[in-house]
């Protein structure tokens, strides 16, 4: 397998928007690792609103780090970010410190096993982008949906389409698009 810069996947992300703009975050060619494209990411918080200021947001499935950084960036008041992968959470870690993100919190954890331990009606909003191989989009979507409090949003990224009645019956989807491969969906907690 060529490596990340033959292959021309990115070796770092810059954020869009928020107090952090313009940083970068390092991108490691790691399998499964595929960044949220900066078209998706704005198109979701264009979605959320721009300010995010008291929300709490877990970012399961962090890889990169682009998607909670948005929301740290963009005035979060707490973001936990959860990764299985030590060298992926080192990195993670090295960039909130180097960025001084304060409300960023990163955790080396499997992110299943975390939210299934996790006390319900803790987050404002989820972000879930596990390994589009991995078969993890139903049990994130269910492990994920508790955690939520009553009109939260959850952020799913997937390698097809969420077909009516894919999800917990708690989410309604709210909003999706695709940009390539990626399918991407907004889903609300009605309860």
């Amino acid at each position: 397998m060529k490596p990340a810069a033959a292959r021309g996947a990115p070796q770092e992300v810059r954020l869009i928007g928020g107090n952090l703009k313009r940083s970068k975050l390092p991108v490691a060619d790691r399998a499964g690792l595929r960044p949220t494209p900066d078209r998706v990411r704005e198109t979701l918080f264009n979605w959320l609103g721009q300010d995010l200021a008291g929300w709490r947001v877990l970012d399961a499935f962090a890889g990169s780090g682009a998607l909670g950084f948005e929301a740290a960036s963009r005035g979060a008041a707490e973001v936990l970010l959860l990764e299985r992968d030590p060298v992926l959470a080192r990195s993670l870690q090295a960039s909130q410190t180097r960025l001084q993100a304060t409300a960023l919190r990163v955790e080396c954890a499997d992110a299943l096993g975390w939210m299934a331990r996790c006390p319900p009606g803790r987050f404002d909003l989820v972000l879930l982008d596990p390994p589009f191989d991995a078969g993890l989009q139903a049990p994130a979507l269910a492990a994920a949906a508790p955690l939520l409090v009553p009109g939260g949003l959850l952020y799913l990224e997937s390698p097809a389409a969420l077909a009516p009645g894919q999800q917990p019956v708690e989410l309604a989807l709210s909003r999706q698009g695709r940009a390539g491969a990626v399918h991407y969906h907004l889903l609300r907690r009605n309860t």
